[in-house]
């Protein structure tokens, strides 16, 4: 390969790949050589995946809850009434600033293990109390999303509206929410991304997720070369997930800035 080859910009996004994923290919590599090894990982993998997709439902529901709630808090930031905006500021603040761990483990021991519901026992799982934890921040960054982009709408779009009929509600609704939803996207896909790799946080309190399956393969199988693969392979299902949402986020924001 010539130097020119090397020196273009596909060449470098090539090797950077391979730097990413090199150590995981090694390792990979290494455990179909040893075939205890391997037999042992193909064993765990299904386990593994199983707390892998928790993890993604976490996440799923941490930042459809955490839209929902920040996108209606976003609103009330900009309310008129000091007694309605007020309390939803000091809410964003806070929250916005609580480590995610102390979040979770809050909804963890607050929550209650079962609930009554026309005198029935159900039980409140710990992953929907993790689900809550990490909504909360979610909910503190999208309303700083939502508030910011209704901030950045030209006044001449209420004036507009306003001289076509529109009440604010009216316009809100169907002039201004339409364009923030564009402007929103790519730091809201940023904060999914963070709520995505905080959902590892949820083995600190019992839910059965990846790492947690990871340190039960670790613990039971009892060997350091295992143990090594079992969190690799952590952190390429979580590289793998978030990587594609940074790349897009990336080019959603590079596409949106273009005049």
């Amino acid at each position: 390969m010539t130097t020119a080859a090397l020196s273009s910009p596909v060449s470098h996004r090539l090797l950077r790949n391979v730097g990413f994923l090199g150590l995981p290919l090694i390792v990979l590599v290494w455990s179909l050589l040893d075939r205890t090894l391997g037999r042992e990982v193909l064993q765990w993998i299904p386990y593994l995946g199983s707390g892998f997709m928790m993890n993604i439902v976490i996440a799923a529901c941490a930042m459809t809850l955490g839209t929902l709630v920040g996108s209606l808090f976003g609103i009330l930031e900009l309310a008129p009434y000091r007694l309605v905006r007020y309390p939803v500021v000091a809410y964003v603040q806070i929250f916005r600033n609580a480590p995610h761990l102390v979040l979770i483990f809050a909804t963890t021991y607050i929550f209650p293990f079962e609930i009554v519901v026309f005198g029935n026992y159900l039980p409140f799982p710990d992953w929907i109390k993790a689900v809550i934890g990490l909504a909360i921040p979610a909910s503190a960054y999208v309303a700083e999303i939502t508030r910011g982009a209704i901030l950045s709408i030209p006044t001449t779009q209420w004036e507009a509206a306003t001289g076509l009929g529109f009440s604010r509600n009216q316009a809100l609704r169907w002039i201004i929410l339409p364009q923030c939803l564009r402007r929103s996207l790519p730091p809201w896909m940023n904060v999914a991304a963070s709520i995505t790799m905080g959902t590892a946080l949820a083995s600190l309190v019992g839910v059965h997720e990846l790492l947690h399956a990871a340190t039960d393969a670790s613990t039971a199988v009892r060997r350091l070369d295992f143990t090594v693969i079992a969190y690799l392979l952590v952190m390429t299902a979580f590289f793998m997930l978030c990587y594609p949402i940074s790349r897009l986020t990336r080019r959603l924001e590079g596409r949106f800035s273009a005049p």
